[in-house]
């Protein structure tokens, strides 16, 4: 137990660490804010291309939703990092070469749509057809009754997975640190080796475990409040 200590709890190296790891959190938040942004965003107009009536916009949908479910989200960061930037140095399209954080915002937001459409296509098919059939009724389009009935009570309904989604989204963002981004677990990495020793990763562990245990208990909450019509994202 004191090797495993000196190597994985030396407090020396872990009070040195966790303000440096810190610095880097303000990346993971902006990956967040804007990846999250996007993700739903788009997961949300995938998702309504999902329960379009034209069937060749409903396969386009089905198409993107089960491509990036089925693509592991490391090698779209490798992809869209280097992959592209290698296009771009070859053809002269320097617009596909990528810093590391905007190719670790388009990788996130590409893959959490993904998860995001069926969560949101979830919650608007759980409202009763008779809401949709009613507001018509009134005078409504379909836009209209789309965004002033079944959008708002199908946002209450998806916010549990939503909150998951979050979660999850949070613990993907250390994969982005084979793109160099400076986020918590590249920095870890390079103290890790300047210390030669692992405890900058137990500091870098502590702080994940703070930013995810509050939202896993909340999700919890939520899920056992009102229930949850989707499925997280198992990444």
């Amino acid at each position: 137990m004191g090797q495993f200590g000196r190597y994985y709890f030396n407090w020396d190296i872990l009070r040195d660490t966790l303000p440096e790891l810190l610095k880097a959190v303000v990346v993971v938040v902006e990956l967040l804010v804007f990846g999250l942004f996007f993700a739903f965003i788009l997961g949300l107009l995938i998702s309504l291309m999902r329960i379009s009536r034209v069937r060749i916009i409903r396969w386009l949908a089905a198409i993107y939703v089960d491509f990036f479910r089925g693509l592991p989200l490391l090698l779209l960061l490798t992809f869209i990092y280097y992959g592209l930037a290698l296009v771009g140095l070859q053809t002269g399209l320097r617009f596909l070469i990528l810093p590391p954080i905007p190719a670790a915002v388009v990788a996130l937001s590409l893959c959490y749509a993904a998860y995001s459409a069926e969560i949101f296509r979830a919650g608007i098919e759980s409202i009763h057809r008779g809401q949709m059939e009613a507001a018509r009724s009134l005078g409504m389009t379909y836009g209209q009754a789309m965004r002033f009935v079944i959008l708002p009570q199908a946002i209450k309904i998806v916010i549990p997975p939503l909150t998951n989604e979050l979660i999850a989204m949070i613990k993907d963002t250390a994969l982005a640190s084979v793109i160099t981004t400076p986020e918590i677990l590249f920095r870890a990495r390079e103290i890790m080796g300047v210390r030669a020793n692992p405890t900058p990763l137990t500091a870098a562990a502590i702080i994940y475990l703070v930013f995810t245990i509050p939202l896993i208990r909340v999700a919890a909450r939520l899920e056992k409040k009102k229930g949850s019509p989707g499925t997280p994202a198992g990444m």
